[in-house]
């Protein structure tokens, strides 16, 4: 996609911190972390309930090449996309919380809807 944020890490780095990301927003349902970030956790996170909408093996193979965790694969395709079938897309929400006080680096919660 053009214009994607790199976050300071090597691409391999950068790839592996969003999968965990996404995994573990699925997994709790929300996240505390810095806006940037929580933008492109959000972009990939509404892709995978996209894709989970659609139950079949074929998506669910997509998705697990994704998320790190089988148990919230399941989840997802249980719980999480059930809910939003009528919805599309706008799953995450994006709530700023104000500076980090080591760095004054704007931070937000992430959260799904």
């Amino acid at each position: 996609m053009p214009g994607a944020r790199k976050l300071g890490r090597a691409s391999d780095h950068r790839k592996a911190m969003l999968r965990a990301m996404v995994t573990y927003i699925i997994e709790n349902g929300k996240i505390e972390t810095t806006v940037t970030r929580a933008k492109e956790v959000r972009a990939m996170t509404e892709k995978m309930i996209t894709v989970a909408k659609n139950d079949t093996l074929a998506a669910k193979r997509q998705v697990l090449a994704y998320v790190t965790k089988e148990d919230v694969v399941k989840k997802l395709f249980d719980e999480v996309a059930p809910k939003y079938k009528d919805v599309n897309g706008g799953y995450c929400r994006i709530t700023k919380t104000g500076p980090r006080r080591g760095d004054a680096a704007e931070m937000c919660i992430i959260e799904l809807i």
